[in-house]
């Protein structure tokens, strides 16, 4: 088992102590209205969510997120008529719009993956990919770590990858593998089966078991991780989750008339492939995991967990920490010295630390 997941989650343990009696109430005290309280600053302040989408061009990475969120976030290039040559190397690309819906504003950014796996030699493709997520959480740190810090930090964390899984109906390729490996290490991983109207009912089923398989034997742990499950109906619900996923996805991004209403669909020559409706395909499974159920969660095992992770690790090197403007000393504090010194006396303190060190 990775030596990262063998301690509990602090956003899903709890602290052991004994149970603390309720309290006898001689009346109406208004506590409810915290909710009303929370809802309101949830109103003004909105929320921030990033995602990743990483897969092989032509996988309908940009349809898909066009569709989950039901507006032009990505324009997707036609066929046969892109600009250039194809890229010899991975690019990262990100887009951040606001989306508002009944008073409630989402400030969404998503990051698309443009070559992945496309070139002959993919050997280490996935390194700049990690290392944007690394540099998302340095960036973070280097914010949460000065003495005078922003009252609220921009989080540019990604909060979940949902990664595009070619419609082979054999299963996970050695570069999947080698991939979400690394993967389920540093982000919440969310795979999908991309296209999967390429694929017949029994087929689709078919793979999902031989990838469920693979991700089994090779201790890939995807979200919604197991030990993260707080109680029991969220064991439940994400049990529901876990046997269904990889989800078996197709998106589109425009309406036809289907029974005499406008629904979101793709259109062959064999009859129109309904999105939402379930005898499909399972976007409606991930559209409610990523935004509807989870949404939250997401951005809390990011944060309690993998930044965690992150953390710890880079403040074990601390020496190795750039020394600029706002630095805190983050080695422990000598018998005797004050606990707060002032801001000169830090300074100096670090530059005696970093004279005997050299």
């Amino acid at each position: 088992m990775d030596p990262l997941r063998r301690s509990p989650s602090p956003c899903s343990s709890r602290p052991s102590s004994p149970r603390t009696p309720p309290c006898e109430m001689f009346g109406f005290v208004g506590i409810e209205a915290v909710l009303d309280q929370l809802k309101i600053k949830a109103m003004k302040m909105g929320f921030e969510f990033n995602i990743m989408v990483v897969g092989q061009s032509g996988l309908g990475k940009s349809t898909m997120v066009n569709t989950l969120f039901r507006s032009k976030m990505w324009k997707s290039t036609p066929p046969g008529l892109g600009q250039g040559p194809m890229p010899q190397t991975l690019q990262l690309h990100s887009v951040t719009h606001v989306i508002e819906e009944k008073g409630m504003k989402l400030k969404l950014t998503v990051t698309d993956t443009p070559g992945f796996g496309d070139q002959i030699n993919n050997d280490k493709c996935w390194d700049p990919i990690l290392g944007y997520i690394n540099a998302q959480y340095e960036q973070y740190l280097q914010e949460e770590i000065l003495i005078t810090r922003q009252r609220h930090i921009p989080d540019t964390r990604v909060h979940c990858c949902v990664y595009f899984v070619p419609p082979t109906g054999h299963c996970l390729r050695p570069l999947d593998i080698e991939f979400l490996q690394r993967l389920c290490r540093t982000v919440n991983v969310v795979p999908v089966i991309a296209r999967a109207d390429s694929l017949t009912i029994e087929e689709r089923e078919n793979f999902r078991r031989r990838i469920q398989h693979n991700l089994r034997t090779h201790c890939i742990d995807v979200y919604p991780q197991t030990c993260f499950d707080e109680d029991i109906n969220d064991r439940i619900l994400n049990s529901k989750i876990r046997d269904r996923i990889p989800f078996a996805v197709v998106g589109a991004d425009r309406e036809h008339l289907v029974n005499g209403k406008c629904v979101l669909s793709r259109k062959t020559k064999w009859g129109i492939i309904e999105v939402e409706n379930m005898a499909h395909c399972e976007f409606a499974l991930l559209r409610d995991l990523l935004i509807r159920s989870h949404l939250q969660d997401l951005k809390d095992i990011t944060h309690s967990v993998h930044y965690e992770n992150y953390r710890v690790c880079r403040l074990n090197e601390s020496h190795m920490l750039p020394r600029g403007p706002g630095w805190v000393n983050l080695a422990p504090t000598p018998t005797g010295a004050p606990a707060t010194p002032g801001p000169s006396k830090a300074r100096q303190k670090v530059h005696n630390n970093s004279t005997e060190e050299c």
